[in-house]
């Protein structure tokens, strides 16, 4: 590897540590006879990136020089800070190098946006074409897509790419105004709304002709940074639900605001707050996959989520009439509303009590955690503790049992 190359990576992936909507799989890509690698949709976590997430993914940005002067922004144009720019060769070589020394599964691309949206753009998409079809490459390639750039290039993005995704980055269009003039909300959403209706109308041909090709097979994220601004979790939450809905998002990512500038319009607290990272995935989790409303969580009255509970245990905390839950009779749905009780052993329980009757002890071999479920079932009209525990004795119990309270990662510092 030339050392221009060397020097360049060593900039460019230092660059991407701070886009957070790096997924790895959810998409299912096999090669041919003569074709290279695969995408499998279990996921790829093999390896850990300078920045401490466990990914198998060369994360890179294409360029790290940009027109934009966003206020939050490592690499906006003020900035003095080394510059560099891929060529799409080298990005390709180094792909297909990484690849073959079994270092990567796959391509993270990112990119400042460099002399203009489109230009950027069709950068990004060329290296995806040449890997696919000169290079025939079938393992996994994320790709942004650039706010600003024409209906016809964000379109072709998701032809090679497995997952097409535009961050958001403020949660309203004051906030944009304020830190990143040079963009706007309808930017950013046009191109989402767009990925989301030629997901749509792919899988509708697909059901016609089985040939089609699949359309950005992933789906598509984004991501929000979070207290660079001063949204509420009301606010953020109600936003990623709309974008659920509408877009038909796979993930919101949220990041904690790095202060990283010296900038007087930016708030500047003494590190990123992971906690209202942490609180604000787990939310979205409730909202996502367990069938909670985001009105259930967060509101007018009280638009912050608890830092010293977790969502669900505050929300079931809140609700003392809807409890306790009788394990032996409850549905499904009712199963997940209870603290401690997940996907997984939810559908074991359902299962089990099929066969025979349950007791409280089979509960944690089900997969149950007592340390929070206990508070808040009977099995068999038996309570794991006493019926007379005080509201206050069960919210300072499960308070002092949050890890999340105990421990916080520094995904920029040291493990």
């Amino acid at each position: 590897m030339l050392a221009g190359v060397e020097q360049k990576l060593d900039i460019l992936a230092a660059a991407a540590k701070y886009d957070a909507a790096c997924a790895s799989s959810g998409s299912t890509r096999r090669a041919g006879r003569h074709g290279l690698g695969a995408a499998a949709p279990r996921g790829i976590c093999h390896s850990w990136s300078d920045d401490g997430r466990c990914i198998s993914l060369l994360k890179i940005l294409f360029t790290n020089r940009c027109i934009y002067d966003c206020a939050y922004c490592a690499n906006r144009r003020s900035n003095n800070i080394p510059r560099a720019s891929f060529t799409v060769s080298e990005v390709v070589d180094l792909t297909m190098a990484f690849y073959l020394r079994n270092y990567i599964e796959g391509l993270f691309l990112s990119s400042g946006v460099e002399r203009s949206p489109d230009y950027t753009m069709e950068q990004l998409i060329a290296v995806c074409r040449r890997l696919r079809e000169e290079r025939q490459f079938h393992g996994y390639i994320h790709v942004k897509a650039i706010p600003g750039a024409s209906p016809e290039l964000i379109r072709q993005a998701g032809l090679y790419a497995d997952r097409v995704s535009v961050n958001i980055e403020l949660p309203t269009e004051e906030s944009l105004r304020l830190l990143a003039p040079q963009k706007s909300r309808e930017n950013v959403l046009t191109p989402m709304r767009l990925i989301a209706e030629s997901i749509a109308a792919n899988r509708d041909e697909r059901r016609r002709f089985k040939s089609v090709p699949r359309y950005a097979p992933a789906g598509q994220s984004t991501q929000l940074i979070v207290s660079a601004s001063p949204e509420s979790d009301h606010q953020i939450l109600r936003l990623a639900a709309s974008l659920y809905s509408h877009c038909r998002l796979k993930r919101v990512y949220y990041s904690a605001y790095v202060p990283v500038n010296d900038d007087t319009r930016l708030p500047a607290p003494p590190g990123p707050d992971l906690l209202r990272e942490h609180r604000l995935y787990q939310a979205d989790w409730l909202v996502r996959v367990y069938g909670f409303a985001c009105h259930e969580l967060v509101d007018e009255r009280t638009p912050y989520l608890e830092r010293t509970l977790d969502p669900k245990c505050a929300w079931a905390l809140r609700h003392p009439e809807l409890f306790p839950i009788e394990i032996t009779r409850a549905d499904y749905e009712t199963l997940l509303r209870v603290p401690g009780i997940g996907i997984r052993s939810a559908k074991r329980i359902l299962a089990a009590r099929r066969v025979a009757p349950l007791r409280l002890e089979d509960l944690a071999n089900l997969g149950v955690v007592m340390k929070r479920a206990q508070y808040f079932v009977t099995c068999q009209g038996k309570y794991a503790l006493p019926a007379s525990l005080r509201p206050d004795a069960i919210r300072a119990a499960l308070e002092a049992s949050d890890p999340a309270r105990v421990t916080q990662l520094d995904l920029f510092g040291e493990l």
